[in-house]
């Protein structure tokens, strides 16, 4: 594989957005990244200590520091997206979002579109409720998978 072929797949990546690619073939591997290495962030934070350390005095009489608690596990069904593009909450810039917070929506309403290789996808609700969290950014990239709305 020469550089030309090498600089192609990494346009192909820019174009659909996708920042991994693991490509073998006979005695052959490229392995491209573009983004943060999410394992190296995982390791990272799984070495940073879990528990505040104790003032001194109460050290010194023995009793035990506790952790501060977790936060809680994000309430409510997740909406998430079916594809890779860019997630836009309105039908066009100057619209008012499609649907907002403490909106009540039901299955098949429109939430967004995400637009993928020029093309406008709507994406319609899985499930009926009152929208809890926009969690994604309008305008923002979005792979799949990414959670795009709450449902409490």
């Amino acid at each position: 594989m020469d550089i030309k072929e090498i600089r192609n797949i990494v346009e192909l990546m820019n174009e659909h957005e996708l920042t991994l690619l693991d490509l073998s073939h006979n005695d052959f591997r490229l392995k491209l990244k573009k983004g943060p290495d999410l394992d190296e962030l995982r390791s990272l934070l799984a070495s940073l200590p879990t528990a505040v350390a104790a003032p001194a005095a109460v050290a010194a009489a023995g009793v035990a520091a506790s952790a501060p608690a977790a936060p809680s596990a994000p309430v409510g069904t997740e909406i998430t997206s079916p594809m890779v593009g860019t997630f836009y909450s309105k039908n066009s810039p100057d619209a008012p979002p499609l649907v907002r917070v403490g909106d009540a929506i039901t299955v098949g309403q429109t939430l967004c579109i995400i637009e993928a290789m020029k093309v406008m996808n709507e994406i319609k609700a899985e499930c009926s409720g009152t929208l809890s969290a926009v969690v994604a950014e309008d305008g923002s990239p979005v792979q799949f998978g990414d959670v795009l709305f709450r449902v409490g």
